[in-house]
């Protein structure tokens, strides 16, 4: 909330340096030399120190901007005006009763929240704090973190992480490159390669780095992680040096130096301006659907409230207007208030039923259901089935608002490299010139024996393929990123030489760079090393060959493609490019194109990700053309990057092509099951990937996102170059709307074969004309609404092609439209932080690629499969457990206060309260409140093997339909039958004044006490029936809290408490129970108020019941043991008529990936057994019972453990 200090005083100091006109750029002076006399003028600028500022109090301002926050929440707001109300006038309850609750939330939530920022303050000073080296005078000196200011010349050791950002000036490698991970940063937990500035990387020590006489103009700072732009001018003579500057030449704080032993940076970004702070998101506010109806439902009670306040003070001055009614003997009127205006009377009437009232708005609903989110988190890290060993991680919960969200997702978008996938790429074949190339079977160009049923294009190539061959395993060796690392070394032994040769290691920005060398490797060509600027090979025959590098274009998303220019020992000079097939085929003039596109599409459809090669040979004045046009784009400090895009645009081209490679990434462990328990429990999944569309599909096929029946439907670039955009969309509208009666919910999941099942692939570039449509055409703005309609009726979509940025609009406009379902986002990579932040619930997988989307997720889980448990049974419990709790806290509120309202009836609307005020502050906090607690953390309605064997049961909670406005009503109306049965059976009672055996009469006290005794013990039993898991903690609670109110009631009316002024309790609950005719009232009342909800339930189950009550009724049949037997992946009943129906479980056709053998049996629910996916041990042998048609139900597929 608001600006915090560092950016207050990073603007004053900008102010007071003369910036208060923002300027572009800064000037930075290594090491605060000066610059020469003459050279330029010095200013010297202020920046701000290095503290890093992640806590959002301080220790003046937490009591002030925690009470505003706290109170900004409608509920404690009120209750905080009613508490003022009660200080200022005259009312019939105790200030007490509303200030207790009120400030009881308040501590516990402030509390929380300092605890939680004093963490955030203790992680601050421990960075903050930290040692960092800095060079001075030509020597280390040790300085803390937070004292570092920009010009400082910094020292950084590998495996430590950088204080601030950095400038490279050297490094302990001879080429002047360090290799850094930024998984903190970006996600990307690969090695990165950046370069240090060219005439300062000869400097070694301290002494040199101390010499160094230079200023760096720069940007701003700016929180985009891949730009910079800068210049660096290094006074060496009469002329400065001026060198461009670029994002490989800057260190970023929080990034990592790795396999480099030490570097010399100079800081020119630092504290809360470093690229890692100016990134710090504040993830906006998520708010569940359960939330928003218990907003809607305060509402509806405040309405509610001012309704019998306005009701009970018309009626007052309607009773009041008989003069003896209005100022009886016993209580006469003061001069003043006979003199007060009727409307100010009037007013404070109004507010002091108000007050009276106010308990039916329940403020500890709040803190209950804050109890209930924060320890029921626990329960998702706690679970071990949720633990992977390979990791030796847990699930993470990072914000515990949206427990029961899980149990509501309408459509769960998910990322495919490595979240479906493993991200662990294997090269699998390279394809030269049309030659198919598999290592362990062609092994060094000779075909093994075992190889004979491999799909050879040509098995022996000539003295020019061969030629080729070699250049093809050339390039591969040459074109990429990747560093060497060698093994540890032990004693001054270095580990991993086998016969002089050595066994190190890849590591590279990209997993599939490292495939491609080490599937070189296999295959004869070994990259060694980069040493001094030149590359080495061993080739087949043992050779050591080595490649100078002289220049790299590196990969973007953008191109699709990088490319290295090499010069040989022979002194040719190579231009090597890789890339995507969509990004090379257009740039080559030459080469088997047909053959190996054959080759590339047919890998794409089996799922291998596929990238090709090609070349082209420079002559020297080419080469130097080339230096030309990149030297000048680089030292371009303006649109410098539009620049560089343009030359390599034009050093990229008239290219040969040699080949294509092909590389797998498996798919994760039970993904495919995962997908088809969510399809069957109502969900729809879409794929969301920036991959081609042929390796993504059949990626989809393996997963079971598409079946072989599915009828894919294509929105694609190459289908709209065909047709008008327009068309295309709406003969696929027309299509799919054909069909439209047979698409029922449960057909929507893709399990029955007797409608056609349809799945859409579109790319980027499509929807992106989806999104923005030309103006010129008229029809252009239904386009979004014809592609929304579209996705609705198919089962599985999948996005290719697709960017960020893409992702997250897609989201977005699915959670903006009509029906507004509830989405989830899954990802493991920082290019799924976007979507993952837009969807109503991010999760994120602790992959390969960062902690990124972890971090900015709502909970992480260690691998996709995780995601089925992690809906279908905590989501379903969550949601099933809130819902009760936001019904049950509305339901024994109006059973607490409507009784308040009616007694006024009887007292001449005059406020008199019905409860003693101990009652009424304590019925919420202490007597009611713990076993609903306890029920919303412990509660399963159906055993946890049953709820993951079983995905259709999701659908019973789906779209919120606990929380509807039917059950709320139908909770509303429960609440004041009981409130009237309570009051009318006690006041009936009373019709009899001598109630008790001494001839005693019964006072209002007494009254009121037997209305709440019948209260707190009626919402008890009703929580009590609604409990269907036990355990001796829910014994202990319910009955506990029962047994703390009879202490309590005996305590509080059995002592003299000498700190009251009055004792109207004294000895009245003793009193009560002394007479006989109250017990027997207790017992009777009790029995009547929860009759009808009893003998309701009953009904409903005999006559309509849901799945999951039929699962719970066979459950209890059988004694829990339901969960032990395994379901059916296929269902064969027996043939009969009627067997072609379909119902709510949805029969379905056996797959051939599904076993065909397993067996079925069938269970009595009723009078009909119906089809059930059990073992045949609870099969009934009763053949004269028909099983009912139209209630099969579906197992978890065939990857299920039995």
């Amino acid at each position: 909330m608001g600006m915090d200090f560092s950016s207050l005083r990073t603007l004053i100091s900008r102010y007071c340096a003369g910036e208060e006109n923002c300027v572009d750029t800064r000037t930075v002076y290594i090491g605060h030399k000066e610059p020469p006399p003459g050279a330029e003028a010095f200013i010297q600028q202020r920046f701000p120190d290095n503290r890093i500022v992640s806590s959002k109090y301080t220790f003046w301002n937490f009591i002030p901007k925690n009470m505003f926050e706290q109170f900004r929440r409608v509920a404690n707001f009120y209750f905080l005006i009613i508490f003022l109300v009660q200080l200022i006038i005259d009312t019939p309850t105790s200030p007490v009763t509303s200030g207790l609750p009120l400030f009881f939330v308040i501590i516990v939530t402030a509390i929380k929240q300092g605890y939680e920022d004093w963490l955030r303050h203790k992680a601050d000073k421990a960075v903050n704090q930290c040692l960092v080296q800095v060079v001075q005078h030509g020597k280390l000196s040790r300085k803390h973190s937070r004292k570092l200011t920009v010009g400082d010349v910094v020292y950084v050791k590998e495996d430590e992480s950088f204080p601030c950002d950095l400038i490279l000036l050297s490094s302990s490698r001879d080429d002047g490159t360090c290799y850094v991970t930024t998984a903190s940063l970006d996600g990307e937990s690969s090695h990165k390669t950046y370069h240090a500035v060219q005439d300062t990387k000869a400097y070694k020590t301290e002494e040199e780095v101390n010499c160094i006489h230079a200023t760096i103009d720069c940007e701003q700072p700016q929180p985009d992680l891949y730009k910079f732009r800068g210049n660096i001018n290094i006074y060496m003579g009469n002329e400065p040096v001026s060198r461009s500057l670029a994002s490989q030449n800057l260190l970023l704080r929080g990034a990592t130096l790795k396999n480099t032993e030490y570097i010399y940076g100079v800081a020119i970004y630092t504290g809360m301006e470093t690229k890692m702070a100016l990134n710090y998101q504040s993830k906006s506010q998520k708010r569940s659907a359960v939330e928003k109806s218990m907003n809607a439902y305060l509402v509806v009670y405040l309405c509610i409230l001012i309704s019998k306040a306005v009701i009970n003070t018309a009626l007052k001055y309607v009773w009041q207007a008989d003069p003896n009614r209005d100022e009886p003997w016993y209580n006469e009127k003061t001069e003043s208030e006979r003199q007060r205006h009727v409307l100010i009377r009037a007013f404070t009437d109004f507010l002091a039923f108000m007050v009276l009232f106010n308990y039916i708005i329940p403020v500890s609903m709040y803190v209950t259901v804050e109890m209930q989110k924060f320890l029921g988190s626990y329960f998702i890290m706690w679970d071990d089935e949720m633990f992977d060993e390979e990791l030796g991680e847990r699930a993470v919960v990072n914000t515990s608002d949206l427990n029961e969200e899980l149990g509501q997702v309408e459509y769960v978008f998910t990322d495919k490299t490595g979240t479906l996938t493993e991200n662990n790429m294997e090269f699998i074949e390279c394809c030269v010139d049309g030659n198919v190339y598999v290592p362990h079977i062609i092994c060094n160009g000779q075909v093994m024996p075992g190889a004979a049923g491999i799909d050879m294009i040509d098995t022996s190539p000539g003295p020019e393929a061969r030629e080729r061959e070699e250049l093809f395993f050339r390039a591969l060796c040459l074109c990429h990123t990747v560093q060497v690392k060698e093994e540890e070394t032990v004693d001054g032994i270095k580990h991993g030489i086998h016969q002089g040769k050595s066994s190190s290691f890849y590591i590279s920005s990209s997993p599939d760079e490292v495939a491609l060398v080490e599937g070189m490797k296999r295959l004869g060509f070994t990259y060694l090393r980069l040493k001094e600027g030149q590359m080495e090979i061993l080739n087949r025959e043992d050779e050591i060959e080595r490649f100078e590098l002289l220049e790299v274009l590196t990969f973007d998303s953008v191109r699709r493609r990088m490319s290295v220019i090499v010069r040989s020992s022979t002194g040719e000079l190579y231009l090597f490019c890789k890339g995507a097939d969509s990004s090379i085929f257009p740039r080559v003039v030459s080469g088997k194109v047909e053959q190996i596109k054959a080759r590339v599409e047919r890998n794409a459809v089996e799922g291998l990700r596929t990238l090709c090669v090609a070349y082209r040979r420079l002559s020297p004045e080419q080469y130097e053309q080339v230096c030309h046009l990149l030297t000048r784009a680089k030292l371009e400090f303006q649109d410098q990057d539009k620049l560089v895009a343009e030359a390599y645009d034009l050093i990229e081209r008239d290219l040969i092509l040699l080949g294509a490679t092909a590389v797998e990434d498996r798919l994760q462990e039970k993904a495919a099951d995962t997908i088809e328990s969510l399809h069957k429990a109502g969900m729809k999944v879409w794929v969301l990937t920036g991959d081609k569309m042929e390796t993504a599909a059949a990626t989809c096929y393996a997963s079971k996102l598409f079946r072989r029946s599915t009828q894919i439907l294509e929105l694609t670039t190459k289908r709209t170059e065909e047709q008008s955009l327009h068309d295309v969309l709406f003969e696929l509208s027309r299509t799919v709307l054909r069909h439209y009666g047979s698409m029922t919910c449960d057909a929507s999941s893709g399990l029955s074969s007797e409608y056609i099942d349809y799945g859409l692939i579109i790319d980027g570039a499509t929807l992106s004309a989806v999104m923005r449509p030309s103006q010129e055409d008229s029809n252009s703005g239904n386009y979004k609404e014809i592609f929304l309609e579209i996705c609705r009726n198919c089962s599985a979509v999948l996005c290719c092609r697709m960017a960020p940025l893409q992702k997250a609009q897609i989201v977005k406009m699915i959670k903006s439209s009509k029906e507004h379902p509830i989405t989830l986002a899954v990802g493991d990579g920082a290019n799924d932080v976007s979507m993952i932040l837009e969807a109503h619930v991010g999760i994120g997988i602790m992959g390969k690629e960062g902690r990124q989307a972890v971090r900015n997720s709502d909970y992480a889980i260690p691998k996709f499969k995780h995601l089925k448990k992690m809906l279908l049974v905590h989501g379903h419990y969550y949601y099933i457990r809130i819902s009760e709790l936001v019904q049950y806290f509305f339901y024994k509120n109006v059973c607490f206060i409507f009784p308040q309202f009616l007694y006024q009836f009887f007292c001449g609307f005059s406020q008199q309260p019905l409860y003693d005020t101990a009652y009424l502050t304590l019925y919420n906090i202490s007597f009611t409140s713990l076993p609903i607690l306890l029920y919303s953390l412990m509660e399963q309605h159906i055993n946890i093997d049953i709820l993951k064997k079983e995905p259709t049961l999701y659908r019973d909670i789906a779209k919120n339909s606990l929380l509807t406005w039917p059950i709320f009503i139908y909770w509303t109306v429960l609440g004041v039958y009981d409130a009237i049965v309570m009051f009318f059976g006690v006041y009936f009672l009373f019709d009899n004044t001598t109630f008790t055996s001494n001839g005693q009469m019964f006072g209002n006290w007494t009254f009121g006490t037997l209305v709440f005794t019948v209260l707190v013990f009626t919402v008890t039993f009703k929580l009590v029936l609604d409990t269907h898991y036990w355990t001796w903690i829910n014994h202990f609670v319910i009955w506990g809290s029962l047994v703390f109110f009879v202490v309590f009631s005996l305590l509080w009316g059995g002592i003299i408490w000498p700190f009251l002024n009055y004792q109207r309790m004294y000895y009245v609950f003793m009193q009560m129970l002394s007479s006989g005719p109250a017990w027997l009232s207790i017992i009777l009342l009790i029995t009547a108020s929860l009759l009808p909800d009893v003998v309701k339930k009953v009904f409903w189950r005999a006559l309509w019941p849901t799945n999951t009550e039929r699962i719970q009724s066979a459950d209890k049949l059988y004694k829990g043991q339901l969960s032990e037997f395994t379901p059916l992946a296929a269902l064969h009943p027996p043939p009969r008529t009627g067997d072609h129906q379909r119902g709510s479980g949805t029969q379905r056709n056996p797959r051939r990936s599904e076993t065909p053998n397993k067996k079925i049996m069938f269970t009595r629910w009723q009078r009909a057994p119906d089809y059930r996916t059990f073992t045949p041990l609870l099969r009934f042998t009763d053949g004269s019972r028909h099983p009912r048609p139209g209630n099969a139900y579906n197992g978890a597929g065939p990857e299920t453990s039995v």
